[in-house]
């Protein structure tokens, strides 16, 4: 096959920006399906149409058509609608209310939907009735996540064939796990409710499903992928993943710098760039009349994630007291898991002159953190890409991480490589070598010039979607030749 053809590149995910998101997986289905059109491919973006999703903003129109599929003898309708991402990439849509027309994507609070394996199986199946309705003869199906992860089943039990089938893993602690009796609804048969199909300890997973029966397997960091072949790491799927072979890789995620680069962000209060970094002090100033702390002096440490015990909250509210006594201030946003909201709130409440916390997330802050902030940090257990660093990098804000997943893969540590280094990495998950890392991270505030020099190291890095895309096409290219 000629290495330049065009290729018709089908994702199927459960979500994408702008029209749902509840992690960075959104982001990846916006960023990465733009990045392959502009190279010239044909590409299309297919998820659920929820409820919250707003039609008319978004320009989603219906297409007059719709698919049933049947499932352990019952049949789903949907409606097919689409809408222009932008760059080439289309959005299609499959509609089901009784299924989709939920407040939430996935479940309400931290309960999921006890029908999830009927409306993501159901939604695997329609794929394939999409792909005859609309005419398409897709080269790859891209699949992302455990939500997906029948459609590489359905395409080989059912000897449809569709096309080579990929499957990407964003966070392998996340497999769609249902008890085993959900079978016969999905009307798959029991001769594959073994260890080499998607039985696992005794329960249907739908992640491993999408790894048996994929062409071709990757995950979000090349990092991330030898550590997901360890138990320590691998959620009982690393023996799975080795059995892989050479059929999994890891291809680092990129970052859209249409949104997050200080030069044109609409959100901070003066954009800046390399060349004139006068306006991260002007963000500083705003960050801080914001969050209530106007005039207080001191490194900021930023933070913005999810409360989840993977993020290292609980590595962080161990060490905000140090760095308030060292003289520094912390911004906090972000929401999750009770118990690291209220640990959260207790170690704000004790400096109130120093810490700010806002639970909850707001865009605009979120860029007004990266923008105003002097280090920002990521103490993740573990981390199969993470994206906030690397927009504290273009925001010349020094990320600290733990040497984990993405995080390895993408900042260099100062203390390591002091001509190379972009930000400071820890090795050892403890608040003892956390806190190390933070107090190195003061020694070059007072370094005026070694502080300039690394932000500007960091602020070169170029982590666009670009190669990424083009990694991803030389995979497809591979996988249609198995």
């Amino acid at each position: 096959m000629p290495s330049d053809k065009k290729l018709l590149i089908l994702h199927v995910t459960s979500e994408v920006v702008p029209y749902s998101k509840t992690g960075g997986l959104a982001d990846v289905l916006n960023g990465l399906p733009k990045a392959q059109a502009t190279l010239g491919h044909k590409v299309y973006v297919v998820s659920p149409l929820y409820d919250a999703v707003d039609r008319a903003r978004h320009g989603i129109k219906k297409l007059g058509k719709s698919v049933s599929v049947t499932l352990g003898g019952r049949s789903f309708d949907f409606q097919i609608s689409k809408a222009d991402m932008g760059d080439g990439a289309t959005a299609l849509f499959l509609r089901n209310d009784d299924l989709f027309g939920r407040p939430q994507l996935y479940g309400n609070g931290n309960q999921d939907y006890e029908d999830n394996h009927i409306r993501f199986g159901s939604f695997s199946a329609a794929i394939f009735e999409l792909v005859r309705e609309l005419g398409l003869a897709p080269d790859i199906i891209h699949c992302h996540d455990w939500q997906t992860g029948l459609v590489p089943a359905f395409n080989r039990l059912n000897s449809l064939n569709v096309a080579p089938t990929v499957t990407t893993i964003h966070n392998l602690a996340y497999q769609g796990q249902f008890p085993a009796d959900v079978l016969p609804e999905l009307g798959i048969s029991w001769d594959v409710f073994n260890p080499e199909g998607l039985e696992f300890y005794g329960r249907v997973n739908f992640l491993k499903a999408g790894i048996v029966w994929s062409n071709k397997i990757t995950t979000v960091s090349p990092n991330y992928a030898q550590e997901v072949l360890r138990p320590e790491f691998g959620a009982g799927l690393d023996g799975v993943l080795r059995a892989k072979g050479g059929n999994f890789t890891g291809i680092l995620n990129g970052a859209d710098y249409s949104i997050w680069d200080p030069r044109n962000d609409p959100y901070i209060a003066s954009s800046y760039g390399p060349d004139d970094l006068s306006g991260k002090q002007k963000c500083r100033e705003h960050l801080l009349e914001k969050v209530g702390l106007k005039g207080v002096i001191g490194p900021i440490f930023g933070v913005v994630g999810r409360f989840a015990s993977q993020k290292g909250f609980d590595l962080i509210a161990q060490v905000i007291p140090s760095i308030v006594a060292q003289g520094g201030i912390v911004v906090v946003l972000g929401s999750g898991e009770e118990s690291i909201q209220k640990a959260m709130s207790v170690v704000a409440d004790a400096f109130p002159n120093r810490v700010a916390l806002k639970i909850g997330y707001d865009e605009e802050l979120a860029h007004q953190i990266e923008a105003g902030s002097d280090f920002f940090l990521m103490p993740s257990r573990y981390e199969p890409c993470g994206l906030n660093q690397i927009y504290s990098l273009r925001y010349g804000t020094l990320p600290i991480v733990h040497s984990v997943g993405g995080l390895k893969d993408t900042v260099v540590d100062l203390g390591a490589d002091p001509e190379n280094g972009t930000g400071f990495v820890f090795h050892s998950f403890d608040a003892g070598a956390f806190l190390q890392a933070v107090s190195n991270a003061f020694g070059i505030y007072n370094d005026k010039p070694r502080l300039l020099a690394a932000r500007l190291r960091g602020m070169a890095k170029d982590f666009s979607w670009g190669q990424s895309a083009k990694a991803y096409l030389q995979l497809y290219r591979q996988a249609m030749k198995m």
